[in-house]
């Protein structure tokens, strides 16, 4: 982890990395964020964040097949209710099936 950053969040996913990436800039408020491989970031003046987007293998379920990625959401300079409120905004815009 870089310096000051926090785990705030590491998720499965049954999502590809097309649909997160089209999800994601709703679900972070469409701030202004990178895009470098696996890492995806965010960054102002007293605090910023990192998504890292790895695939895992595909979940099977007889001829059903979902893709699957590993969600960590590393956080610097957030107090706790602003990571809440950044995590539940998250959460809602990738809940599926009414959460």
């Amino acid at each position: 982890m870089a310096d000051g950053e926090v785990l705030a969040l590491c998720q499965d996913m049954t999502i590809s990395r097309a649909e997160f990436l089209r999800c994601l800039p709703a679900a972070v408020g469409h701030v202004p964020f990178t895009v470098a491989g696996s890492a995806i970031g965010f960054s102002e003046q007293t605090r910023r964040w990192r998504i890292t987007v790895v695939a895992l293998p595909d979940l099977q379920m007889g001829m059903i097949r979902l893709p699957r990625q590993r969600v960590s959401i590393h956080l610097a300079g957030w107090d706790a209710v602003a990571t809440r409120e950044f995590l539940d905004r998250f959460e809602l815009y990738f809940r599926r099936a009414g959460g």
